[in-house]
């Protein structure tokens, strides 16, 4: 039998609703309007009429985009970014983690620390600009001239994901690691067979975060990749807005859908693999954090 609610939990309750469901529209609201924004008519869009709903409704945007070479290029250069980007950035990442969480590494807490360091302060942007510039010339001297290199191998390291995954791995318990070294296990087979199974919750997070840091990435890939095709989809958008807010481009404009159209077109195309993958691995994320981010 389900107990009463007091009215103090009943108000509690309505509220906490209440304010989620207000956070959760005003989440999903920008989604809405650049779907709605993409295939609505230019005068509608252009006068501010869309809303919600679309007005007008036409598919041109959607059609100039799938037919534009540059897209695909920068897709296909998003994609190469991160699906290797993460899988470099996990791999390393749970080999420094799981050195990390042993007792018996040399200088451990200097390690730890030094790793903490680096939330705490920062080189700052110039000096970092200056190491990748190094970096690049040192990958051009070994015959590496694809500057996307450079935005996944240099620039793979996230101290906040070590930690989670360096904590899950404390979390194991030390007698399995015993148990399996007594069986005769290496060390690569107690990392790949006992600490990685146990703790596939938070590497899971951790690999959506560095998937989304490398999908949505602009900053670094708009300063360190000089070649327009190897630039990914986020420098494309970029450039697309600066192009199509340009007054003398906008002067002959004779298309059915307005040049917002496009770009929103643009934005709900680079949202759509997060949205299919989510759902996937959305059933470790809290979990992950939890078990990464707490040490008992």
């Amino acid at each position: 039998m389900k107990r009463k609610l007091e009215i103090s939990e009943l108000i509690f309750r309505v509220i906490s609703c209440t304010l989620l469901t207000v956070f959760a529209i005003c989440c999903l609201y920008p989604f809405l309007y650049a779907v709605a924004a993409s295939i609505s008519g230019e005068h509608a869009v252009n006068y501010g009429e869309v809303v919600l709903l679309p007005k007008d409704i036409q598919f041109e945007a959607f059609a100039w985009m799938f037919n534009n070479n540059n897209f695909w290029n920068a897709y296909t250069n998003t994609l190469f970014l991160t699906i290797y980007g993460t899988i470099w950035a996990v791999v390393y990442s749970i080999l420094g983690a799981y050195a990390l969480s042993k007792k018996r590494l040399l200088f451990r807490k200097t390690f730890n620390f030094f790793l903490v360091f680096t939330m705490w302060f920062s080189a700052g942007l110039v000096p970092q600009y200056l190491n990748y510039l190094q970096t690049k010339a040192v990958f051009n001297s070994v015959g590496i001239m694809d500057d996307k290199w450079l935005v996944v191998i240099a620039m793979g390291m996230a101290a906040m994901n070590i930690i989670l995954l360096r904590n899950a791995f404390e979390g194991v318990p030390s007698e399995i690691e015993e148990a399996a070294i007594v069986d005769g296990a290496t060390e690569f087979q107690v990392l790949s067979k006992v600490y990685i199974p146990m703790s596939k919750s938070t590497i899971a997070t951790v690999t959506l975060f560095f998937a989304i840091s490398r999908w949505n990435g602009y900053f670094w890939a708009k300063q360190m990749i000089s070649n327009k095709n190897e630039q990914p989809l986020q420098v494309f958008i970029r450039q697309m807005l600066e192009d199509y807010s340009d007054t003398d481009f906008l002067s002959g404009w004779d298309k059915v859908y307005a040049p917002d159209s496009l770009i929103y077109a643009l934005i709900v195309c680079s949202i759509v693999p997060i949205l299919i993958i989510y759902p996937f691995i959305q059933k470790y994320f809290a979990k992950g954090v939890n078990v990464g981010g707490v040490k008992e």
